[in-house]
Order: C-alpha cells, then sequence, then structure tokens
C-alpha cells in the first residue's frame, strides 16, 4: 500500500504543529481519505481531531448522508459535529456557488479559535480551479488557484493535499476498503466543474499528457506575480478605502494601472464576501464610473451588485425584492424588514399605542418638526445623502394613517411628542 497519502499529512503537520485540527467531511472518497489517514496518525488525535459535516439539504438522500457521516466518524472514535444550513435559491449565483457560499459561512461559524479546518482537495481540483478561473478571465490571484491556508472565522482553512493527485486518494480507500458516498451531483455534465472534469480535461490529456503539470506549473507563476503586484496596490488600497463606509474613490481606483486595477477591486470585494465580476462586468464598471452626475449606475452579476454613487464605488448583495404593499403593526419589539434590516427601539421597550410600518410607495411627503415647510420624501432623502438602494427599503411609521416618522432620521412634531413621551427612539438598522 502507497505511504503517498500518510507522508503528506505528517509533513504537513510537522510544517504547521499548532492548533486543534477539525476536517470537513462529506463523506466522499477524498474527504474519507483524508479523515481516515490523519484518525491514524498520533500526532493529529492529539490536537483533539473532529469532524465538521454540511447539511445543505439540496438532495433528498442528505440526512442518510449526515447518518453514515456519523456512523463512519463513529468507527474512528472522532467526535462529529453536523450543521443544516438553507441554500439560497434567489442570489443569481447558481446551484454550486451558492452551496459553497453557505457551507463556508457554516465552516467560518463552526471554528474554535486557532482551529485548523482541513479540506481533501487535491492536485486535481487545483488544475480545474484555475481552468475555471481562466474561463472567467481572471487576472494573477484567481489563476494562482486554490491557496493551501488562508485565515477562516476564528481559525484558519488548511489544503495539506494540493500536491497529491485524486488517484492517490481513491487508491487509499480501495486499499482500506472505506464506505463513501457518491453524490450524483458530482456527474451532472450541466454543472461547470463535472462539465470540466469529466469531458474537458481528458480530452486535453488525450493530446497534452502532461496538462495538469503545465496547468500548476502557470498557477504557480501566477501567485508569485500576485505577490509582487500585491506590494504595489495594498498602499493604493488603504489610500482609496473610506473605512467607515466599506466604499472606494471610483475615480482613484480607475487612475491606477489594470494590472493594480483589477486585483484591488477583488481584495475589496472578497473582503466583503462578494464574489469577483467577469472582465466584461469589469469593463462595464470601468465605463460607469464616467457617468454623468445625477445617474446612478449599478452594474450586477451573480451574488453582488456594484454601485457606483458621489464619485464612489459601494459593493453589497443583491437586494431581495421588495413588495410595496408590505406592512406591519409594530409595538416596539425588534421588528425584521423585508431587506433584512431591523426596526427597533432605543432602548429597547414597549410603543404607549402600536404603529404601523411600511415601506415607500412613491409619493410621501411630511413637515418634519421645527420645519416651516412640507417636504417630500424625495428631496430629504437627496438631501440627507440617503444611498439610493437603501431608500425603497426605509421604514415608514405611521400613527392613525398620518406619517410621523422615516425610520429613525425625520419625524414630525406628533411623531417626535410621541417618542419623547415614550424616552425612547426608533432605530433603523439596514440590511448589511
Amino acid at each position: 500500500m502507497s505511504s503517498a497519502l500518510p507522508d503528506t499529512l505528517r509533513r504537513a503537520l510537522d510544517r504547521h504543529p499548532d492548533g486543534p485540527l477539525c476536517v470537513a467531511f462529506s463523506g466522499g472518497p477524498d474527504s474519507t481519505a483524508l479523515l481516515h489517514a490523519l484518525a491514524m496518525l498520533p500526532q493529529a488525535r492529539a490536537r483533539g481531531l473532529r469532524v465538521l459535516h454540511v447539511d445543505h439539504g439540496l438532495d433528498p438522500h442528505s440526512a442518510r448522508w449526515a447518518a453514515q457521516v456519523q456512523a463512519f466518524c463513529a468507527t474512528l472514535e472522532v467526535a462529529c459535529e453536523l450543521r443544516t444550513v438553507e441554500v439560497a435559491r434567489d442570489a443569481g449565483e447558481g446551484p454550486e456557488a451558492a452551496a459553497r457560499r453557505a457551507r463556508y459561512a457554516a465552516f467560518a461559524a463552526a471554528l474554535a479559535p486557532d482551529e485548523w479546518l482541513l479540506l481533501g482537495h487535491h492536485r486535481d481540483d487545483q488544475a480545474e480551479t484555475v481552468l475555471l478561473k481562466l474561463l472567467r478571465g481572471a487576472g494573477p490571484r484567481g489563476l494562482g488557484g486554490m491557496c493551501e491556508t488562508r485565515p477562516l472565522g476564528r481559525g484558519r482553512l488548511w489544503r495539506p493535499l494540493l500536491d497529491l493527485p485524486r488517484e492517490v486518494l481513491r487508491d487509499y480507500v480501495r486499499a482500506w476498503h472505506l464506505p463513501s458516498i457518491e453524490d450524483p451531483s458530482n456527474r451532472d455534465p450541466r454543472l461547470r466543474r463535472n462539465h470540466l472534469r469529466h469531458e474537458i480535461l481528458p480530452r486535453l490529456r488525450t493530446h497534452w499528457p502532461h496538462a495538469v503539470d503545465s496547468i500548476l506549473h502557470s498557477a504557480t507563476l501566477c501567485r508569485a506575480a500576485d505577490e509582487t503586484l500585491r506590494a504595489a496596490w495594498q498602499p493604493a488600497f488603504e489610500r482609496l478605502l473610506d473605512a467607515p463606509t466599506g466604499s472606494l474613490d471610483a475615480d482613484g481606483w480607475l487612475a491606477l494601472d489594470p494590472a493594480l486595477r483589477e486585483p484591488l477591486l477583488d481584495h475589496w470585494l472578497h473582503a466583503r464576501g462578494l464574489p469577483a465580476p467577469t472582465a466584461a462586468q469589469r469593463r462595464q464598471i470601468e465605463r460607469q464610473c464616467g457617468a454623468r452626475a445625477g445617474q446612478q449606475p449599478c452594474v450586477r452579476w451573480p451574488g453582488a451588485e456594484l454601485h457606483i454613487w458621489k464619485g464612489r464605488l459601494w459593493a453589497r448583495p443583491p437586494r431581495r425584492p421588495l413588495d410595496p404593499h408590505w406592512e406591519a403593526v409594530w409595538h416596539g419589539e425588534p421588528l425584521t424588514l423585508p431587506d433584512g434590516g431591523r426596526l427597533s427601539l432605543d432602548p429597547p421597550g414597549r410603543l404607549s399605542a402600536p404603529l404601523t410600518v411600511c415601506l415607500r410607495r412613491g409619493g410621501e411627503r411630511l413637515r418634519p418638526a421645527g420645519d416651516r415647510h412640507t417636504r417630500e420624501l424625495r428631496d430629504l432623502f437627496q438631501q440627507a445623502a440617503l444611498p439610493p438602494w437603501l431608500r425603497q427599503a426605509c421604514p415608514l411609521l405611521h400613527a392613525d394613517g398620518e406619517l410621523v416618522a422615516v425610520a429613525d432620521r425625520w419625524q414630525t412634531a406628533r411623531g417626535a411628542a410621541l417618542f419623547q413621551a415614550l424616552g425612547r427612539q426608533p432605530r433603523w438598522t439596514p440590511a448589511p
């Protein structure tokens, strides 16, 4: 039996000797090989080896798979934590990206301080990742492929098997007669990674037997180039970023050399938990930076939307479609708004009489306390520089059908008297 997998893990543990270990365990062949080989190593068990399994609920057999995972961990005498996630189906990302986002959010939430989360990604996975990035028009950072380690939650993500071919892991599973789960979605040719794995890469190897070697050599060069570029764009990023708002100076970003502009934008987006745009979407962002005053350009792609407003770039997750006829009776308790924002009282308490909360429907007017004139809500939003993407979700508070407050921004004389008598004020927390 080959010792390639155990030897690779011993060396990896020697390189990173500190911190507890957790395996991201799907039950598939690759993570099964990783977990079993680690469980055979005393130095791994000494570091509190445990398992984390995420159930996406996308397959009707997922509960059965979770039970199989628990049973396998029990045979190894390794603790197993199960986490169930909901995969967003309306974010426009596609099932692969949406499931990945939900899975990694669960990983980040589950990690203990300084804990290492080990994944079974291998050499062939890396080649597929680089090709997918190439087809998206990625720059050096994306073409460098998956990194071996990176921060994740309170711990770190770790891919110790990136130098091992898939077949080494499969041979290990066969040699030890290990049970593993075969997810049928891994054979679905409609999924991009599967199409590359089962259709494109085998054809490439027919004509270029060393295709994977060449792809990974290029990835190594791209990672080196990315590190060099980072030294140049990092100071620019710190200069262009407005930390309180998280926005970027649009003109300053556009003035950068393209070799710096693209990785800086990706870094900014990833730091906000958002995916990078394609090459075509980047060009659109650059064109929209020159929009006329008064325009409010927005560039959208699966999982993100980027606004250009007041000379700055603003990025956020896609907005949920809002029902303009939504309304709720509010007694002062924390109220979740349709976009995921929240309305509450500060300090917490109850209203003396309930208010009706609704969203903007157009044409609203009110006279702010102390103001001589009744004003259109649209004008107040513009004067207060409330970002356009927040205006439709701003909660409007009514008493007996009369608009008395706009979130925590404006109150009529009646609204001001109501909240002063209560000794509390409304607080609006917009969705992130």
